[in-house]
């Protein structure tokens, strides 16, 4: 007799390796147990980094890359998948020929170009890589406002221009954009989503912690995990909110002075605000 999977999808995750394992592939593998996905990952790079500091990065071959992703794709049925940490211009492009043979797939691109602790994690040439190659291919990408910045070269500041830049980057590649506020200095953490020409904002309380490190990553994760069991995109960017604000209420001290961010127990989507803008 054969076994029901426990899994109500499969979610693949292209990224880095958080040897901290509060970000990268280790934060998204987690979103992807919470929201009961089974969790396939394609690595681009090694680090060595702790939720303070990046000391070193080395990067997969593409090649390896390549492997990976085809691997997952040729045995799972992959429901979403999501890139994070992709580092160089070669494994962009690398990324998005693995994934052009599947343009049926959801895809959430997170833009990550610095750490939370200022280490430089996409380098400069591959930007444009991204910008022509990937965020196109997208369902939804995800960028912070200082990544929202430097894809449109200007700074933002204010709702008014994080609405903006939401709905010009949505426009720019033809995707769903949710523009981040976490890096605001509003009383609430607020971020925007443009889809389709109309504009949500998604509020929830701001909460002073230890640790912000993998947000964006958990953020990315739980919208890919949420959308491989078929949920809209704003019912995935909430619950993701919701996740987010959970995993900051639940951090907890593992080291002398280190603090990591870990699964809530509850879902607090009671919190999460949406109104359109």
């Amino acid at each position: 007799m054969t076994k029901r999977s426990a899994y109500a999808s499969t979610a693949l995750s292209i990224a880095g390796s958080d040897s901290g394992g509060g970000a990268g592939i280790q934060a998204d593998l987690a979103a992807f147990t919470y929201f009961g996905v089974f969790g396939a990952t394609a690595i681009t790079a090694v680090t060595a980094q702790n939720p303070t500091r990046v000391s070193a990065v080395q990067a997969v071959s593409a090649e390896v890359v390549r492997k990976q992703i085809e691997a997952v794709l040729s045995a799972f049925h992959v429901g979403a998948a999501k890139t994070g940490m992709l580092f160089s211009a070669e494994l962009v492009e690398t990324a998005a020929d693995a994934l052009s043979a599947h343009p049926e797939l959801p895809l959430v691109v997170d833009p990550v170009m610095v750490a939370t602790s200022g280490a430089r994690l996409l380098q400069g040439d591959a930007i444009q890589a991204l910008q022509e190659r990937l965020l196109p291919m997208a369902r939804v990408i995800t960028p912070n406002l200082p990544e929202a910045e430097i894809l449109l070269e200007r700074p933002i500041e204010g709702d008014k221009a994080a609405q903006e830049a939401a709905r010009e980057l949505s426009a720019r590649y033809n995707v769903a954009v949710l523009v981040k506020g976490g890096h605001s200095n509003s009383a609430n953490a607020t971020d925007i989503l443009c889809e389709d020409g109309r504009l949500h904002a998604l509020t929830t309380p701001r909460i002073e912690v230890q640790t912000t490190h993998g947000t964006g990553c958990s953020l990315s994760a739980a919208m890919a995990a949420r959308m491989a069991t078929g949920c809209s995109i704003l019912e995935a960017a909430m619950d993701a909110k919701a996740y987010v604000l959970g995993r900051l209420r639940a951090c907890c001290r593992v080291g002398s002075d280190t603090w990591v961010m870990q699964a809530p127990t509850t879902l607090p989507r009671e919190q999460v605000e949406c109104h359109d803008c």
